[in-house]
């Protein structure tokens, strides 16, 4: 057995087989039920030609079939893509032939997307939908998939240094793959409350010694967020719960009916929808004890919002990204509004400056936040990039994060923002986090963005994009004054523009290339 993903699940699925692992709506598989339905998908993949190392798109909502295609795929050494569902033509164009992908298993909704760029990724080769009856010529029906396919292994032995990539970004460009080790993934997001195991087999032990847990990723699977809080969750031997697409009322039904005791969202753009839904009433949330949040900004005053709503609930804010995996944990009084600081829970994080070299603890040195040790290995089929984000200083291999931040007398990090949005207005650099966060403290803002547009006299000035709470038409005035409370006067929009919905990728990250425009128009 190696660290894994593929070996080691099936070490869990021999350990604790007739343990719930999974569900679904009315779908419910055991660990050795799921086991058994990803062979029979890995058995198919390796018939139709897929070979180690070869790259499978997995085009889906949540599901089983989502789960049990990145299993599929891991157990005969190919490499899982994740794609977002939302992605039009142009951009699953370039996502198909920049991974290099000679598989796809997508939902039978998105055939006519597909249908209209499959002939223009040439190594795109073999299709399975899922759903219902394919009308896309040479494509196979997921249940004729599985059909007479061994529910056994049989599969070649696989190494610790086979590939995990996870597309990340698409918020002001094209997606990039991450590209992981398996073993240096799997200790990247380690879960800091559990003891990392010396041998794989001591992993499945713990698995095998934990008691009855239910943990729900919120998050699309196709967000790498989830599929970590996947991995993590069957790590502990527990309960994995989904829902097929986020709809708040339904995430709280869900987290009733499976008394849910965990869960992970990202950011703003899930917590608020739950928040509102939660304060309606109706819910029981006492199985619950952890909400986490992870891979986008977690607004102080939704944070506190969440916190009174769940009073015995531990509410947490993790930080980290695809490429670092789980790096801190925010700390007390920690907000975009008043200043993110985080204390790292794993070696190997600091602040580097603009020479590379780590920002003295109190000094006031602004550098990037960097981690070495468990990091990515770099861009798929991006050298130029990989170079840049993944530097070696002194034989020592780091990723710079792109968060600009410092280092406080306390060893914790405080981070302004990312550095690629930092808008430069007559020489000040403004984090559009800081803004959005104030913006959304006001009590008629449901969301907001923060951008940059250009300035004749300043370079760039201010702009916000802002969803009105619904019934509400806040004033411009109204939003001034309340930022003006909050920040320095450079720091407050000098432009609004309204929108009736905001667009966010199915993750909640922001979609700051479509919000520049928005403003720019305004």
């Amino acid at each position: 057995m190696e660290f894994h993903h593929a070996d080691l699940f099936e070490g869990i699925a021999d350990a604790i087989g007739d343990r719930l692992a999974l569900v679904c709506g009315d779908v419910r598989l055991t660990y050795a039920e799921l086991d058994a339905h990803a062979n029979r998908l890995a058995h198919h993949l390796a018939a139709a030609g897929v070979e180690p190392g070869q790259h499978v798109a997995v085009q889906l909502y949540n599901g089983v079939e989502y789960a049990a295609t990145v299993l599929a795929a891991l157990k005969i050494r190919a490499v899982p893509i994740n794609v977002n569902y939302r992605y039009v033509q142009n951009e699953l164009r370039y996502l198909y032939n920049d991974s290099d992908s000679v598989a796809l298993v997508y939902d039978v909704e998105f055939e006519e997307r597909v249908a209209a760029v499959v002939a223009e990724a040439p190594k795109l080769r073999h299709l399975v939908a899922v759903g219902g009856e394919p009308a896309l010529k040479g494509a196979v029906a997921y249940a004729d998939a599985l059909r007479d396919q061994p529910a056994t292994r049989g599969f070649p032995a696989r190494s610790p240094q086979d590939l995990y990539i996870i597309y990340t970004g698409g918020t002001t460009g094209m997606p990039k793959g991450v590209m992981w080790e398996a073993a240096q993934i799997i200790f990247a997001f380690w879960n800091p409350t559990m003891p990392r195991p010396e041998r794989p087999g001591d992993l499945v032990e713990q698995a095998r010694a934990a008691g009855p847990l239910t943990m729900m990723p919120v998050a699309p699977l196709m967000h790498g967020a989830a599929q970590v809080a996947t991995f993590i969750a069957w790590w502990m031997g527990a309960t994995v719960v989904y829902t097929r697409r986020f709809d708040a009322a339904e995430v709280w039904r869900t987290i009733e009916r499976e008394k849910v005791n965990s869960l992970t969202i990202t950011g703003d753009a899930m917590a608020i929808p739950m928040a509102e839904e939660l304060a309606r009433g109706g819910y029981d949330t006492s199985s619950l004890f952890a909400f986490v949040s992870t891979g986008a900004i977690f607004t102080g005053s939704v944070r506190e919002r969440i916190q009174k709503l769940l009073p015995d609930t531990m509410v947490l804010d993790r930080f980290g990204s695809t490429e670092s995996g789980s790096t801190a944990e925010a700390v007390s009084g920690s907000s975009p509004e008043k200043g993110l600081r985080f204390a790292p829970d794993v070696t190997g994080v600091t602040v580097l400056d603009d020479a590379l070299r780590p920002v003295p603890p109190g000094s006031g040195v602004i550098g990037q936040v960097a981690r070495s040790g468990h990091i990515a290995n770099g861009y798929y089929n991006d050298p130029d990039k990989t170079a840049r984000t993944f530097p070696v200083v002194d034989g020592r291999r780091w990723l710079l994060t792109g968060d600009i931040a410092t280092v406080e007398a306390d060893g914790s990090i405080a981070v302004f923002g990312r550095g690629s949005q930092a808008i430069n207005t007559g020489g000040e650099k403004v984090f559009p986090e800081e803004v959005e966060a104030v913006l959304k403290g006001h009590p008629a803002v449901y969301d907001a963005v923060v951008t940059g547009v250009p300035d004749e006299r300043w370079g760039n000035r201010v702009a916000a994009v802002v969803q009105p709470v619904a019934g509400q038409d806040p004033a411009p005035a109204d939003l001034d004054a309340h930022c003006r409370k909050e920040l320095s006067g450079y720091k407050v929009p000098r432009v609004y523009a309204f929108v009736a919905e905001m667009k966010r990728s199915p993750a909640g990250k922001a979609d700051y290339r479509w919000a520049k425009q928005i403003a720019q128009e305004a």
